[in-house]
């Protein structure tokens, strides 16, 4: 996905020990494959990650969908100029 940076999602909601319903998109570093970063979605991943850039920003987007959430596209900055 990134230079550095592999990303995957949950397809399908997990249960956290505080009975929280959740998935998450998680950031992994290729060279280690160590978990860089986590963020929570509403409902899980449906479809592949999809990354653009505009400029000078890289975005990712990935879509969600869930039976408490209708159909969405989620997009994240990865980075901003300097």
């Amino acid at each position: 996905m990134t230079r550095s940076l592999l990303i995957a999602g949950e397809a399908q909601l997990t249960t956290g020990a505080d009975g929280e319903r959740r998935a998450f998109l998680r950031a992994y570093d290729k060279a280690t494959g160590l978990k860089v970063g986590a963020l929570k979605l509403p409902e899980p991943q449906t479809g592949p990650p999809m990354t653009y850039s505009m400029d000078e920003v890289q975005y990712l987007v990935v879509a969600v969908s869930g039976s408490g959430y209708s159909r969405a596209l989620l997009a994240f900055s990865l980075d901003s100029p300097q």
